[in-house]
Protein backbone atom coordinates (compact mmCIF):
# COMPACT_ATOMS: atom_id res chain seq x y z
CA UNK A 1 0.00 0.00 0.00
CA UNK A 2 1.36 3.70 -0.60
CA UNK A 3 2.76 4.96 2.14
CA UNK A 4 1.52 7.84 4.13
CA UNK A 5 -1.69 8.35 2.26
CA UNK A 6 -5.10 7.10 3.02
CA UNK A 7 -7.12 4.83 1.12
CA UNK A 8 -10.29 6.92 1.34
CA UNK A 9 -10.49 10.40 1.17
CA UNK A 10 -11.13 12.27 4.95
CA UNK A 11 -14.30 13.23 4.81
CA UNK A 12 -15.62 9.94 4.00
CA UNK A 13 -17.24 8.50 7.15
CA UNK A 14 -16.30 4.75 8.15
CA UNK A 15 -19.85 3.87 7.87
CA UNK A 16 -20.21 5.33 4.64
CA UNK A 17 -17.22 3.36 3.16
CA UNK A 18 -18.17 -0.25 4.51
CA UNK A 19 -21.50 0.59 3.39
CA UNK A 20 -20.58 1.37 -0.28
CA UNK A 21 -17.91 -2.03 -0.16
CA UNK A 22 -21.20 -3.93 0.62
CA UNK A 23 -22.93 -2.42 -2.24
CA UNK A 24 -20.15 -3.22 -4.44
CA UNK A 25 -20.52 -6.50 -3.44
CA UNK A 26 -23.88 -7.54 -3.14
CA UNK A 27 -24.49 -7.36 -6.90
CA UNK A 28 -20.94 -8.55 -8.09
CA UNK A 29 -22.06 -12.36 -5.31
CA UNK A 30 -25.47 -12.40 -6.87
CA UNK A 31 -24.44 -12.62 -10.57
CA UNK A 32 -23.19 -15.86 -9.86
CA UNK A 33 -26.66 -17.18 -9.20
CA UNK A 34 -28.25 -14.90 -11.33
CA UNK A 35 -28.16 -17.55 -15.08
CA UNK A 36 -29.89 -19.78 -12.70
CA UNK A 37 -32.45 -17.59 -10.29
CA UNK A 38 -35.52 -18.71 -12.37
CA UNK A 39 -34.66 -22.03 -14.24
CA UNK A 40 -37.86 -22.15 -16.31
CA UNK A 41 -38.20 -18.46 -17.07
CA UNK A 42 -34.69 -18.98 -18.80
CA UNK A 43 -35.39 -21.80 -20.77
CA UNK A 44 -38.28 -20.72 -22.10
CA UNK A 45 -36.78 -17.10 -22.84
CA UNK A 46 -33.80 -19.10 -24.52
CA UNK A 47 -35.25 -21.35 -25.97
CA UNK A 48 -33.05 -23.98 -24.45
CA UNK A 49 -32.70 -26.85 -22.11
CA UNK A 50 -32.05 -26.65 -18.16
CA UNK A 51 -29.17 -27.94 -18.86
CA UNK A 52 -27.81 -25.38 -20.90
CA UNK A 53 -28.45 -22.95 -17.96
CA UNK A 54 -26.85 -24.68 -15.58
CA UNK A 55 -23.75 -25.00 -17.75
CA UNK A 56 -23.97 -21.29 -18.38
CA UNK A 57 -23.89 -20.85 -14.35
CA UNK A 58 -20.75 -23.61 -14.77
CA UNK A 59 -19.01 -21.54 -17.26
CA UNK A 60 -18.78 -18.15 -14.90
CA UNK A 61 -17.81 -20.74 -11.96
CA UNK A 62 -15.03 -22.22 -14.40
CA UNK A 63 -13.76 -18.72 -15.05
CA UNK A 64 -13.53 -17.72 -11.45
CA UNK A 65 -11.63 -20.40 -11.05
CA UNK A 66 -9.14 -20.40 -13.47
CA UNK A 67 -8.89 -17.07 -13.96
CA UNK A 68 -7.96 -16.58 -9.86
CA UNK A 69 -3.72 -17.50 -9.79
CA UNK A 70 -3.83 -14.65 -12.90
CA UNK A 71 -5.34 -12.11 -11.54
CA UNK A 72 -3.50 -11.09 -8.34
CA UNK A 73 -0.68 -10.07 -10.69
CA UNK A 74 -3.12 -7.29 -12.63
CA UNK A 75 -3.91 -6.04 -8.57
CA UNK A 76 -1.13 -6.01 -8.23
CA UNK A 77 0.20 -4.03 -11.00
CA UNK A 78 -2.52 -0.89 -11.77
CA UNK A 79 -3.44 1.74 -8.63
CA UNK A 80 -6.46 0.32 -7.52
CA UNK A 81 -9.35 2.74 -8.18
CA UNK A 82 -8.37 2.40 -12.26
CA UNK A 83 -7.86 -1.28 -11.75
CA UNK A 84 -11.64 -0.74 -10.26
CA UNK A 85 -13.08 2.04 -13.06
CA UNK A 86 -11.90 -1.12 -15.58
CA UNK A 87 -13.91 -4.02 -13.89
CA UNK A 88 -16.78 -1.83 -13.62
CA UNK A 89 -16.86 -0.77 -17.20
CA UNK A 90 -16.13 -4.49 -18.49
CA UNK A 91 -18.41 -5.73 -15.99
CA UNK A 92 -21.29 -3.27 -17.10
CA UNK A 93 -20.79 -3.74 -21.06
CA UNK A 94 -20.89 -7.66 -20.36
CA UNK A 95 -24.14 -7.30 -18.58
CA UNK A 96 -25.82 -5.09 -21.06
CA UNK A 97 -24.33 -7.48 -23.85
CA UNK A 98 -26.27 -10.44 -21.49
CA UNK A 99 -29.23 -8.34 -21.54
CA UNK A 100 -29.47 -7.93 -25.65
CA UNK A 101 -28.86 -11.35 -26.75
CA UNK A 102 -30.56 -14.40 -27.01
CA UNK A 103 -28.45 -16.51 -28.84
CA UNK A 104 -26.87 -19.08 -26.75
CA UNK A 105 -23.27 -19.29 -27.49
CA UNK A 106 -22.81 -15.44 -27.28
CA UNK A 107 -24.33 -16.07 -23.45
CA UNK A 108 -22.02 -18.63 -22.83
CA UNK A 109 -18.96 -16.49 -23.41
CA UNK A 110 -20.25 -13.46 -21.60
CA UNK A 111 -21.19 -15.48 -18.54
CA UNK A 112 -17.02 -16.21 -18.69
CA UNK A 113 -15.77 -13.28 -19.18
CA UNK A 114 -17.93 -12.11 -16.13
CA UNK A 115 -16.62 -14.66 -14.11
CA UNK A 116 -13.04 -13.12 -15.12
CA UNK A 117 -13.78 -9.80 -14.38
CA UNK A 118 -15.77 -10.73 -11.37
CA UNK A 119 -12.16 -11.75 -9.85
CA UNK A 120 -10.98 -8.71 -10.02
CA UNK A 121 -14.20 -6.73 -8.54
CA UNK A 122 -14.06 -9.63 -5.46
CA UNK A 123 -10.47 -8.93 -4.64
CA UNK A 124 -10.85 -4.97 -4.73
CA UNK A 125 -13.69 -5.08 -2.40
CA UNK A 126 -12.25 -7.35 -0.03
CA UNK A 127 -9.15 -5.55 0.12
CA UNK A 128 -10.78 -2.32 0.79
CA UNK A 129 -13.27 -4.59 3.98
CA UNK A 130 -9.90 -5.90 5.33
CA UNK A 131 -8.22 -2.32 5.64
CA UNK A 132 -11.46 -0.57 7.02
CA UNK A 133 -11.52 -2.83 9.79
CA UNK A 134 -8.88 -2.16 12.37
CA UNK A 135 -9.50 -4.76 15.12
CA UNK A 136 -7.40 -7.21 16.00
CA UNK A 137 -9.57 -10.14 13.82
CA UNK A 138 -10.15 -7.80 11.06
CA UNK A 139 -9.71 -11.00 8.34
CA UNK A 140 -11.44 -13.22 10.46
CA UNK A 141 -14.37 -10.65 10.58
CA UNK A 142 -14.25 -9.88 6.63
CA UNK A 143 -13.74 -13.63 5.41
CA UNK A 144 -17.23 -14.25 7.61
CA UNK A 145 -19.04 -11.38 5.93
CA UNK A 146 -17.99 -12.65 3.04
CA UNK A 147 -18.59 -16.22 2.92
CA UNK A 148 -21.93 -15.37 4.54
CA UNK A 149 -22.87 -13.46 1.59
CA UNK A 150 -21.60 -16.65 -0.92
CA UNK A 151 -23.75 -18.93 1.32
CA UNK A 152 -26.35 -16.42 0.87
CA UNK A 153 -26.09 -15.91 -2.45
CA UNK A 154 -28.73 -18.31 -4.19
CA UNK A 155 -31.96 -17.29 -2.00
CA UNK A 156 -31.04 -13.98 -1.80
CA UNK A 157 -30.85 -13.50 -6.15
CA UNK A 158 -34.06 -15.40 -6.23
CA UNK A 159 -35.79 -13.86 -3.76
CA UNK A 160 -34.55 -10.28 -4.94
CA UNK A 161 -35.24 -11.48 -8.65
CA UNK A 162 -39.01 -13.61 -8.42
CA UNK A 163 -41.07 -10.15 -8.81
CA UNK A 164 -38.73 -8.93 -11.86
CA UNK A 165 -38.96 -12.43 -13.48
CA UNK A 166 -43.00 -12.39 -12.87
CA UNK A 167 -43.61 -8.99 -14.16
CA UNK A 168 -41.12 -9.15 -17.15
CA UNK A 169 -38.52 -10.85 -19.47
CA UNK A 170 -36.00 -12.63 -18.25
CA UNK A 171 -33.05 -10.88 -20.00
CA UNK A 172 -34.30 -7.80 -17.63
CA UNK A 173 -32.24 -9.59 -14.57
CA UNK A 174 -28.88 -8.43 -15.90
CA UNK A 175 -30.56 -4.96 -16.52
CA UNK A 176 -31.21 -5.08 -12.97
CA UNK A 177 -27.81 -5.89 -12.32
CA UNK A 178 -26.23 -2.78 -13.75
CA UNK A 179 -28.75 -0.66 -12.19
CA UNK A 180 -27.48 -2.01 -8.69
CA UNK A 181 -23.82 -2.53 -9.61
CA UNK A 182 -23.49 0.99 -10.95
CA UNK A 183 -24.96 3.51 -8.22
CA UNK A 184 -22.13 1.54 -5.26
CA UNK A 185 -19.24 1.52 -7.62
CA UNK A 186 -19.42 5.64 -8.20
CA UNK A 187 -19.86 5.95 -4.95
CA UNK A 188 -17.11 3.63 -4.26
CA UNK A 189 -14.98 5.71 -7.12
CA UNK A 190 -15.82 9.15 -5.59
CA UNK A 191 -14.28 7.89 -2.04
CA UNK A 192 -11.41 6.29 -2.65
CA UNK A 193 -7.78 7.80 -3.36
CA UNK A 194 -5.47 6.69 -5.87
CA UNK A 195 -3.46 4.10 -4.25
CA UNK A 196 -1.86 1.30 -4.65
CA UNK A 197 -3.10 -1.58 -1.90
CA UNK A 198 -1.00 -4.09 -2.46
CA UNK A 199 3.02 -3.78 -3.24
CA UNK A 200 3.48 -2.91 -7.38
CA UNK A 201 4.77 -5.99 -9.57
CA UNK A 202 5.35 -5.56 -13.25
CA UNK A 203 3.31 -7.55 -15.55
CA UNK A 204 5.74 -10.13 -17.08
CA UNK A 205 6.14 -13.52 -17.60
CA UNK A 206 2.43 -13.90 -17.02
CA UNK A 207 1.58 -17.81 -17.35
CA UNK A 208 -0.99 -17.27 -19.73
CA UNK A 209 0.02 -20.99 -21.65
CA UNK A 210 -0.92 -22.32 -17.92
CA UNK A 211 -4.01 -20.45 -18.25
CA UNK A 212 -5.15 -22.05 -21.49
CA UNK A 213 -4.49 -25.30 -20.42
CA UNK A 214 -6.53 -25.24 -17.39
CA UNK A 215 -9.27 -23.09 -17.97
CA UNK A 216 -10.29 -25.44 -21.27
CA UNK A 217 -10.11 -28.27 -18.68
CA UNK A 218 -12.52 -26.66 -16.54
CA UNK A 219 -15.12 -25.76 -19.11
CA UNK A 220 -14.83 -29.18 -20.60
CA UNK A 221 -15.27 -30.50 -16.59
CA UNK A 222 -18.58 -28.33 -16.76
CA UNK A 223 -19.22 -29.94 -20.40
CA UNK A 224 -19.20 -33.80 -18.65
CA UNK A 225 -20.98 -33.28 -15.38
CA UNK A 226 -23.79 -30.90 -16.94
CA UNK A 227 -24.73 -33.00 -19.67
CA UNK A 228 -23.15 -36.34 -19.17
CA UNK A 229 -26.53 -38.05 -17.63
CA UNK A 230 -28.35 -36.25 -20.78
CA UNK A 231 -26.20 -37.80 -23.54
CA UNK A 232 -26.04 -41.35 -21.67
CA UNK A 233 -22.15 -40.45 -20.27
CA UNK A 234 -19.81 -42.84 -21.94
CA UNK A 235 -22.60 -44.23 -25.04
CA UNK A 236 -21.83 -40.26 -25.93
CA UNK A 237 -18.97 -39.33 -28.17
CA UNK A 238 -18.05 -36.09 -27.44
CA UNK A 239 -18.24 -37.13 -23.78
CA UNK A 240 -16.14 -39.14 -24.42
CA UNK A 241 -13.64 -36.99 -26.24
CA UNK A 242 -14.31 -34.62 -23.39
CA UNK A 243 -12.51 -37.12 -20.82
CA UNK A 244 -9.49 -37.72 -22.81
CA UNK A 245 -9.17 -33.93 -23.43
CA UNK A 246 -9.25 -33.48 -19.43
CA UNK A 247 -6.91 -36.48 -18.51
CA UNK A 248 -4.27 -35.14 -21.38
CA UNK A 249 -4.84 -31.45 -20.42
CA UNK A 250 -4.34 -32.07 -16.73
CA UNK A 251 -0.93 -34.75 -17.55
CA UNK A 252 0.23 -31.72 -19.71
CA UNK A 253 -1.02 -28.69 -16.97
CA UNK A 254 0.37 -30.82 -13.92
CA UNK A 255 4.19 -31.84 -16.18
CA UNK A 256 4.26 -28.07 -16.37
CA UNK A 257 3.28 -26.55 -12.77
CA UNK A 258 6.01 -29.36 -12.15
CA UNK A 259 9.39 -28.35 -14.35
CA UNK A 260 8.87 -23.86 -13.81
CA UNK A 261 10.26 -22.32 -11.11
CA UNK A 262 6.99 -20.20 -10.76
CA UNK A 263 4.43 -22.15 -11.63
CA UNK A 264 0.67 -21.03 -12.06
CA UNK A 265 -0.29 -23.28 -9.22
CA UNK A 266 2.33 -24.24 -6.41
CA UNK A 267 1.91 -28.20 -6.34
CA UNK A 268 3.51 -28.01 -2.61
CA UNK A 269 0.13 -26.91 -1.15
CA UNK A 270 -0.65 -31.05 -1.62
CA UNK A 271 1.75 -32.07 0.80
CA UNK A 272 -0.01 -30.66 3.92
CA UNK A 273 -2.04 -33.45 5.30
CA UNK A 274 -4.39 -30.21 6.94
CA UNK A 275 -4.83 -28.65 3.46
CA UNK A 276 -5.81 -31.93 2.22
CA UNK A 277 -8.82 -32.43 4.88
CA UNK A 278 -9.56 -29.17 4.58
CA UNK A 279 -10.28 -29.26 0.83
CA UNK A 280 -11.90 -32.85 1.07
CA UNK A 281 -14.19 -31.07 4.29
CA UNK A 282 -14.98 -28.53 1.65
CA UNK A 283 -16.09 -30.76 -1.24
CA UNK A 284 -18.21 -33.12 0.81
CA UNK A 285 -19.65 -30.17 2.41
CA UNK A 286 -20.76 -28.47 -1.36
CA UNK A 287 -22.14 -31.89 -2.17
CA UNK A 288 -24.42 -31.59 1.24
CA UNK A 289 -25.53 -28.19 0.45
CA UNK A 290 -26.50 -29.20 -3.07
CA UNK A 291 -28.64 -31.37 -1.96
CA UNK A 292 -30.59 -28.23 -0.74
CA UNK A 293 -32.20 -27.63 -3.89
CA UNK A 294 -34.30 -31.23 -3.53
CA UNK A 295 -36.15 -28.94 -0.81
CA UNK A 296 -36.59 -26.23 -3.10
CA UNK A 297 -38.28 -28.58 -5.79
CA UNK A 298 -40.64 -30.07 -3.48
CA UNK A 299 -41.68 -26.80 -2.01
CA UNK A 300 -42.27 -25.93 -6.05
CA UNK A 301 -43.66 -29.21 -8.06
CA UNK A 302 -44.98 -30.87 -4.72
CA UNK A 303 -46.52 -28.42 -2.36
CA UNK A 304 -47.03 -26.25 -5.82
CA UNK A 305 -45.89 -23.18 -4.46
CA UNK A 306 -45.51 -19.99 -6.70
CA UNK A 307 -41.79 -18.40 -6.84
CA UNK A 308 -42.81 -15.54 -4.93
CA UNK A 309 -44.25 -17.51 -1.91
CA UNK A 310 -40.87 -19.82 -2.09
CA UNK A 311 -38.27 -17.38 -1.78
CA UNK A 312 -40.04 -15.47 1.31
CA UNK A 313 -39.66 -18.94 2.75
CA UNK A 314 -36.33 -18.83 1.99
CA UNK A 315 -35.72 -15.82 4.45
CA UNK A 316 -35.83 -18.49 7.36
CA UNK A 317 -32.61 -20.18 5.72
CA UNK A 318 -30.75 -16.75 4.95
CA UNK A 319 -31.94 -16.00 8.80
CA UNK A 320 -30.11 -19.13 9.82
CA UNK A 321 -27.26 -18.77 7.76
CA UNK A 322 -26.16 -15.20 9.31
CA UNK A 323 -27.24 -16.43 12.96
CA UNK A 324 -24.58 -19.19 12.14
CA UNK A 325 -21.90 -17.61 11.06
CA UNK A 326 -22.38 -14.73 13.61
CA UNK A 327 -21.74 -17.62 15.93
CA UNK A 328 -19.21 -19.16 14.28
CA UNK A 329 -17.09 -16.22 13.93
CA UNK A 330 -17.32 -15.44 17.47
CA UNK A 331 -16.10 -19.07 18.58
CA UNK A 332 -13.47 -18.83 16.42
CA UNK A 333 -12.46 -15.37 17.69
CA UNK A 334 -12.99 -17.46 21.18
CA UNK A 335 -10.34 -19.80 19.69
CA UNK A 336 -12.77 -22.60 20.63
CA UNK A 337 -11.59 -25.57 19.44
CA UNK A 338 -12.00 -26.44 15.24
CA UNK A 339 -13.38 -29.98 16.11
CA UNK A 340 -16.01 -28.54 18.09
CA UNK A 341 -17.57 -26.17 15.74
CA UNK A 342 -18.03 -28.38 12.89
CA UNK A 343 -19.20 -31.22 15.03
CA UNK A 344 -22.01 -28.46 15.83
CA UNK A 345 -22.68 -27.18 12.70
CA UNK A 346 -22.50 -30.55 10.60
CA UNK A 347 -24.86 -32.09 13.85
CA UNK A 348 -27.52 -28.72 12.75
CA UNK A 349 -27.11 -30.35 8.93
CA UNK A 350 -27.98 -33.96 10.24
CA UNK A 351 -30.97 -32.47 11.79
CA UNK A 352 -32.41 -30.80 8.74
CA UNK A 353 -31.82 -33.84 6.64
CA UNK A 354 -33.04 -36.25 9.00
CA UNK A 355 -36.05 -34.11 9.96
CA UNK A 356 -36.83 -33.55 6.35
CA UNK A 357 -36.78 -37.20 5.73
CA UNK A 358 -39.89 -37.21 7.66
CA UNK A 359 -41.68 -34.21 6.62
CA UNK A 360 -41.51 -34.90 2.58
CA UNK A 361 -45.42 -35.26 1.83
CA UNK A 362 -47.95 -34.42 -0.89
CA UNK A 363 -49.29 -31.94 1.78
CA UNK A 364 -47.98 -30.00 3.71
CA UNK A 365 -48.42 -26.24 5.59
CA UNK A 366 -45.60 -23.76 5.26
CA UNK A 367 -45.05 -23.23 8.76
CA UNK A 368 -44.36 -26.68 9.13
CA UNK A 369 -40.72 -26.34 7.42
CA UNK A 370 -39.75 -22.91 9.43
CA UNK A 371 -37.57 -24.36 12.10
CA UNK A 372 -35.70 -26.87 9.67
CA UNK A 373 -34.65 -24.09 7.28
CA UNK A 374 -33.33 -22.05 9.98
CA UNK A 375 -31.41 -25.67 11.04
CA UNK A 376 -29.93 -25.78 7.72
CA UNK A 377 -28.82 -22.02 7.73
CA UNK A 378 -27.15 -22.55 10.86
CA UNK A 379 -25.62 -25.29 10.10
CA UNK A 380 -24.28 -24.80 6.90
CA UNK A 381 -23.09 -21.02 8.39
CA UNK A 382 -21.53 -22.46 11.01
CA UNK A 383 -19.24 -25.60 9.05
CA UNK A 384 -18.47 -22.62 5.91
CA UNK A 385 -16.78 -19.81 7.21
CA UNK A 386 -14.45 -22.43 9.88
CA UNK A 387 -13.03 -24.88 7.34
CA UNK A 388 -12.42 -21.98 4.77
CA UNK A 389 -10.28 -20.60 7.44
CA UNK A 390 -8.66 -23.57 8.46
CA UNK A 391 -7.69 -24.76 4.82
CA UNK A 392 -6.05 -21.17 4.40
CA UNK A 393 -4.16 -21.35 8.05
CA UNK A 394 -3.01 -25.05 7.02
CA UNK A 395 -0.22 -23.58 4.35
CA UNK A 396 2.61 -21.35 4.05
CA UNK A 397 2.34 -17.65 3.29
CA UNK A 398 4.22 -17.99 0.27
CA UNK A 399 1.88 -20.59 -1.14
CA UNK A 400 -1.44 -19.23 0.23
CA UNK A 401 -2.67 -17.76 -3.64
CA UNK A 402 -2.05 -21.48 -4.59
CA UNK A 403 -4.12 -22.87 -1.74
CA UNK A 404 -6.94 -20.09 -3.13
CA UNK A 405 -6.15 -21.34 -6.49
CA UNK A 406 -7.06 -24.84 -5.10
CA UNK A 407 -9.69 -24.15 -2.92
CA UNK A 408 -12.06 -22.52 -5.68
CA UNK A 409 -11.47 -25.40 -7.84
CA UNK A 410 -12.69 -27.79 -5.52
CA UNK A 411 -15.90 -25.55 -4.97
CA UNK A 412 -15.97 -25.71 -8.64
CA UNK A 413 -15.78 -29.33 -9.17
CA UNK A 414 -17.70 -30.65 -6.33
CA UNK A 415 -20.67 -28.36 -6.87
CA UNK A 416 -20.52 -29.69 -10.75
CA UNK A 417 -20.16 -33.27 -9.33
CA UNK A 418 -23.77 -31.94 -6.92
CA UNK A 419 -25.72 -31.30 -9.53
CA UNK A 420 -24.38 -34.41 -11.96
CA UNK A 421 -25.71 -36.50 -9.28
CA UNK A 422 -28.99 -34.79 -8.47
CA UNK A 423 -29.41 -35.42 -11.75
CA UNK A 424 -28.98 -38.67 -11.79
CA UNK A 425 -30.41 -40.04 -9.07
CA UNK A 426 -33.46 -38.31 -10.00
CA UNK A 427 -33.70 -40.09 -12.94
CA UNK A 428 -32.57 -43.63 -10.87
CA UNK A 429 -35.03 -42.93 -8.76
CA UNK A 430 -38.08 -41.81 -10.08
CA UNK A 431 -37.81 -44.80 -12.69
CA UNK A 432 -37.29 -47.51 -10.37
CA UNK A 433 -39.98 -45.78 -8.05
CA UNK A 434 -42.53 -45.44 -10.87
CA UNK A 435 -42.34 -48.70 -12.07
CA UNK A 436 -43.11 -49.59 -8.72
CA UNK A 437 -46.12 -47.07 -8.09
CA UNK A 438 -47.03 -48.45 -11.91
CA UNK A 439 -47.07 -52.24 -10.75
CA UNK A 440 -49.81 -52.01 -7.79
CA UNK A 441 -52.27 -50.05 -10.45
CA UNK A 442 -54.87 -52.04 -12.58
CA UNK A 443 -57.73 -51.38 -14.06
CA UNK A 444 -59.84 -54.18 -11.54
CA UNK A 445 -57.97 -52.19 -8.72
CA UNK A 446 -60.82 -50.13 -6.87
CA UNK A 447 -59.44 -47.84 -5.04
CA UNK A 448 -57.96 -46.85 -8.58
CA UNK A 449 -61.02 -46.09 -10.10
CA UNK A 450 -62.44 -44.92 -6.79
CA UNK A 451 -59.52 -42.26 -7.40
CA UNK A 452 -60.51 -41.33 -10.91
CA UNK A 453 -64.17 -41.21 -10.18
CA UNK A 454 -62.90 -38.49 -7.73
CA UNK A 455 -60.86 -36.62 -10.02
CA UNK A 456 -63.84 -36.98 -13.29
CA UNK A 457 -66.56 -35.19 -10.86
CA UNK A 458 -63.99 -32.57 -9.34
CA UNK A 459 -63.09 -31.32 -12.96
CA UNK A 460 -67.00 -31.94 -13.79
CA UNK A 461 -67.99 -29.79 -10.70
CA UNK A 462 -65.77 -27.12 -12.24
CA UNK A 463 -67.76 -27.27 -15.49
CA UNK A 464 -65.37 -29.47 -17.75
CA UNK A 465 -67.59 -31.61 -19.80
CA UNK A 466 -67.55 -35.30 -18.82
CA UNK A 467 -65.44 -36.57 -21.70
CA UNK A 468 -62.68 -34.33 -21.27
CA UNK A 469 -62.87 -34.95 -17.43
CA UNK A 470 -62.59 -38.25 -18.24
CA UNK A 471 -59.42 -38.15 -20.34
CA UNK A 472 -57.75 -35.49 -17.77
CA UNK A 473 -58.54 -37.45 -14.89
CA UNK A 474 -55.89 -40.40 -15.85
CA UNK A 475 -53.33 -37.20 -16.63
CA UNK A 476 -53.90 -36.28 -12.77
CA UNK A 477 -53.36 -39.79 -11.79
CA UNK A 478 -50.32 -39.60 -13.85
CA UNK A 479 -49.18 -36.28 -12.08
CA UNK A 480 -50.05 -37.67 -8.59
CA UNK A 481 -47.56 -40.66 -9.51
CA UNK A 482 -44.50 -38.89 -10.59
CA UNK A 483 -45.32 -36.64 -7.37
CA UNK A 484 -45.16 -39.97 -5.15
CA UNK A 485 -42.53 -41.11 -6.90
CA UNK A 486 -40.44 -37.83 -6.29
CA UNK A 487 -41.24 -38.20 -2.81
CA UNK A 488 -39.41 -41.39 -2.25
CA UNK A 489 -36.40 -40.10 -4.30
CA UNK A 490 -36.33 -36.84 -2.01
CA UNK A 491 -36.20 -39.51 1.03
CA UNK A 492 -33.52 -41.68 -0.38
CA UNK A 493 -31.04 -39.41 -1.34
CA UNK A 494 -31.79 -37.61 2.30
CA UNK A 495 -30.81 -41.16 3.67
CA UNK A 496 -27.82 -40.78 1.79
CA UNK A 497 -26.82 -37.48 2.85
CA UNK A 498 -27.53 -38.43 6.70
CA UNK A 499 -25.31 -41.70 6.43
CA UNK A 500 -22.36 -39.29 5.02
CA UNK A 501 -22.56 -36.77 7.38
CA UNK A 502 -22.51 -39.01 10.17
CA UNK A 503 -19.79 -40.32 8.64
CA UNK A 504 -18.22 -36.81 8.16
CA UNK A 505 -18.99 -36.22 11.98
CA UNK A 506 -17.23 -39.62 12.82
CA UNK A 507 -14.04 -38.35 10.83
CA UNK A 508 -13.82 -35.37 12.90
CA UNK A 509 -13.81 -37.02 16.03
CA UNK A 510 -11.28 -39.35 14.74
CA UNK A 511 -8.63 -36.60 13.33
CA UNK A 512 -6.87 -34.74 16.25
CA UNK A 513 -4.21 -32.80 14.07
CA UNK A 514 -7.55 -30.44 13.64
CA UNK A 515 -7.25 -28.96 16.76
CA UNK A 516 -3.52 -28.31 16.44
CA UNK A 517 -4.12 -25.87 13.29
CA UNK A 518 -3.69 -22.73 14.11
CA UNK A 519 -6.38 -20.32 12.73
CA UNK A 520 -4.00 -16.92 11.44
CA UNK A 521 -5.19 -15.34 8.48
CA UNK A 522 -3.52 -12.13 9.57
CA UNK A 523 -0.78 -12.52 6.75
CA UNK A 524 -2.70 -13.87 4.06
CA UNK A 525 -3.59 -12.20 0.96
CA UNK A 526 -7.49 -11.12 0.84
CA UNK A 527 -7.54 -13.15 -2.76
CA UNK A 528 -7.36 -16.08 -0.50
CA UNK A 529 -10.64 -15.75 0.22
CA UNK A 530 -12.07 -16.36 -3.21
CA UNK A 531 -12.06 -20.30 -1.86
Amino acid sequence: MSKGKRIFRPWAPEWLTRLTIFLVLLPTVMLFALSTANVGAATGFYGVEPADIQFSMLLYYAALASFTPLERRFFSRVSTKEYFLICLVLQVLISYACYHTRMLPVLFACRFLQGVVNCGVTSICLTLLFGGLKSEHAREIGYTLFYTMILCSASLTSLVTAPLVDNYEYNVLYKMIIYTFVPGAILLLLLMNKVHLVRRVPLYQLDWASFFLYSPILILFAYVVTYGQQYYWLQDESIVWSIVAIIFLMIVFVTRQLTRKRPFIHQEVFLSRAFLFGIFLIGMLYLIRGAFSITTTYFSTVLGMDPINLYELLIYNILGILIGAVIAGRLIIKKRPMQFIWLAGFFLLLLFHGGMYFLFASEADMRTFIVPLLLQGMGAGMVFTPILLFTISSVPEGISQSAAAVGVFIRFAFFGISTALLNYFSLFYSKIHGMRLSDHISPTDYGLQERLNLYQSSLAARGMQPDLAAKAATGLLDKALQKQAFLRYAMDYYEMVVILILGLMLLIIMAPFINRIIIDVKAKQPAAATF
